[in-house]
């Protein structure tokens, strides 16, 4: 299964320019721990919850700090059309768990997460499940 048809196609945006203030918001609003950074369309960064946490000792006040100041800049992405196994590739090599995805032009078309990565592992495993239960009928796990 490609990675473009896992996880959510909308994705939650942020400008390099915003304030964490902000960002905050979005997370409580939207229900969800990161952002992806863009312009032009293109990711440049990612913010996490983390992030935001993480830059609030280094601020007096840490509402108005620039998303381009707290946030991962040049995160790894994935390539909509990557199989899923990209996933758990890229979560080694990088020590990341959230993913943007982007079209052959760069343009951002979704994300994708380690979430992503254990939920299509655990409907493959039911497939394989009903395998097993069809060729053994004898067999209950």
């Amino acid at each position: 299964m490609p990675v473009g048809e896992l996880g959510p196609e909308d994705v939650v945006t942020a400008q390099p320019d915003d304030d964490l203030e902000t960002v905050a918001e979005q997370f409580a609003e939207e229900n969800v721990g990161a952002v992806v950074v863009t312009e032009d369309e293109e990711p440049v960064g990612i913010l996490t919850d983390r992030d935001v946490a993480l830059a609030v000792p280094n601020s007096d006040d840490v509402g108005s700090v620039a998303v381009e100041d707290a946030m991962t800049a040049d995160p790894a992405i994935l390539q909509e059309d990557d199989e899923a196994i990209a996933i758990s590739r890229a979560i080694e090599q990088h020590n990341a768990r959230r993913f943007p995805v982007v079209d052959d032009d760069g343009a951002l078309t979704g994300i994708v997460t380690l979430d992503d990565l254990v939920a299509t592992i655990g409907e493959q495993l039911d497939d394989v499940a009903e395998t097993v239960e069809v060729q053994s009928p004898g067999y209950s796990p």
